[in-house]
């Protein structure tokens, strides 16, 4: 079955990102746990699902996405200082840890503290990939038409259709 909007793709992938001028294998996907999405349902980057429109179940896939078309380019001023009193009443996160945090509007993000000052703690928003030409290669496992409760949830249930909430 091609793949089409509305419909849920079940598909393995190894993702690969330069390090030191040697791509390295990051993150994976096996046939025992694929990764399974709505297409179409803006979950997935939009240059990703890009890339799999034409493909259909049993078809293999290589191809790369530009940072700009992934995490976007790293942006030197989206660090931010957090003053220490954020964190009252618990330890001060450690450097390198993932801090949850939430905007004025209610939108939740993570930051990844990079150095602790005096007074406060300093996070990096960007994505971990920000900067970064992604290469992905991988197998279109399954396509099947999403159930009418996938679609009113807008995700997923697994590759069979059934999923617990």
């Amino acid at each position: 079955m091609k793949i089409e909007s509305q419909h849920v793709v079940s598909l393995t992938y190894d993702l690969y990102v330069d390090q030191d001028g040697k791509e390295t294998l990051v993150e994976s996907a096996t046939q025992e746990q694929p990764l399974t999405f709505l297409y179409g349902a803006g979950q997935m980057l939009p240059k990703f699902e890009d890339n799999l429109s034409t493909l259909s179940t049993g078809d293999n896939y290589d191809f790369h996405l530009s940072a700009q078309d992934a995490y976007g380019e790293y942006d030197d001023e989206a660090v931010a200082n957090l003053p220490k009193e954020m964190f009252n009443g618990t330890d001060v996160p450690e450097i390198g840890s993932i801090v949850p945090l939430q905007d004025n509007n209610g939108n939740r993000f993570q930051g990844q503290v990079v150095s602790i000052a005096e007074d406060a703690v300093i996070v990096d928003l960007n994505h971990p990939m920000a900067g970064q030409e992604l290469h992905f290669k991988g197998n279109i496992l399954n396509v099947r038409p999403a159930t009418p409760e996938e679609l009113s949830h807008g995700h997923a249930h697994g590759p069979d259709g059934h999923h617990a909430h």
